[in-house]
């Protein structure tokens, strides 16, 4: 009785038969765990290309492109992370014109 409230708990709010009976609700917590850990992993993927797309924006009005800033970056030691650069980008455009400079 206890797993089995256990289980409905975890499965309020889906649709259908997936919410009431054991078989449905089991494989469908199953499938929800495996979407999750899947997602989990997919957001650094999607917050990596979101922060390479906003530093190419910033770039691009300067002159220079993603690939070729990158590439400066790395060859004067700059160890700023995208995540910060496209930050910069973003919200502070007089900082991040400097960092472009050099």
């Amino acid at each position: 009785m206890k797993k089995r409230r256990a289980l409905l708990k975890r499965t309020k709010g889906f649709m259908w038969g997936r919410k009431s009976k054991m078989t449905r609700a089991h494989e469908a917590v199953l499938k929800a765990g495996q979407h999750a850990r899947m997602d989990r992993r997919k957001k650094k993927r999607d917050f990596r290309s979101l922060w390479n797309i906003r530093i190419n924006a910033g770039v691009r009005p300067l002159g220079t492109s993603y690939s070729r800033f990158i590439f400066d970056l790395k060859r004067r030691n700059v160890e700023l992370d995208r995540k910060i650069l496209a930050q910069l980008a973003a919200e502070y455009p007089k900082v991040f014109e400097k960092v472009v400079k050099g």
